[in-house]
């Protein structure tokens, strides 16, 4: 099973990963936990580009373009290889992230997103989609604190660094999504307490993987 996680910034989706992969391990399931960008060799290199604040002017054009390199790779090196393997792939952002971010709030159009998707990688898309909702104002702001306890590198700060009205667009373009695909698409509430976040999200787990309740 191929599994995303999608969120605005400080929605906590890699804070939730090693209990997903604990809960998981402790059923039998393998997992292989991967990220874009920065899921091969190749991609950190792209991820130290595109989330650097140095390079805030860098056109959405030629952003949007290094997060489809990135994804070739990460699908060719890990993702599809993983799958084979029988692992479930839990993977921190995938294509929904850049329909919303490029295709929505640099509004390059849904549409192009997906057919540039279609022509390098055919139809793999993920299996199910975790979306951690909350307002963006809450998200900026538990970003920006992980960031002054040097829990992540400013060197990594640059969607941050976006205004508000910027991330207000890439969490509707995810509520849209999430609206035109229900089947794919499991919200959860990230605005709640940590305790909270993580029992819904490993009972939404169960339920995909059809386990025993949490």
């Amino acid at each position: 099973m191929f599994v995303s996680l999608e969120g605005i910034e400080g929605a906590g989706k890699t804070t939730i990963l090693p209990h997903l992969v604990a809960f998981l391990e402790a059923r039998g399931k393998a997992c292989t936990v991967t990220r874009e960008p920065g899921g091969t060799d190749f991609g950190r290199r792209l991820r130290a580009i595109l989330l650097d604040p140095a390079h805030r002017d860098l056109e959405p054009q030629a952003e949007l373009l290094l997060y489809v390199a990135d994804r070739v790779q990460h699908v060719r090196e890990v993702i599809r290889p993983a799958l084979a393997r029988g692992h479930v792939v839990l993977c921190d952002r995938y294509m929904d992230a850049t329909v919303v971010y490029q295709g929505v709030a640099r509004q390059l159009g849904r549409e192009l997103i997906l057919t540039l998707h279609r022509l390098v990688l055919g139809d793999l898309q993920p299996d199910a989609t975790l979306l951690f909702d909350l307002p963006a104002p809450l998200g900026l702001k538990r970003a920006w604190r992980d960031f002054d306890r040097g829990e992540r590198s400013r060197r990594e700060s640059r969607f941050e660094q976006e205004k508000l009205a910027f991330h207000e667009a890439v969490r509707n373009g995810y509520l849209q999504l999430a609206q035109r695909e229900p089947q794919r698409f499991h919200i959860i509430d990230a605005a709640a307490e940590p305790e909270a976040v993580t029992r819904q999200t490993l009972q939404i787990m169960a339920q995909l993987m059809r386990l025993p309740a949490v």
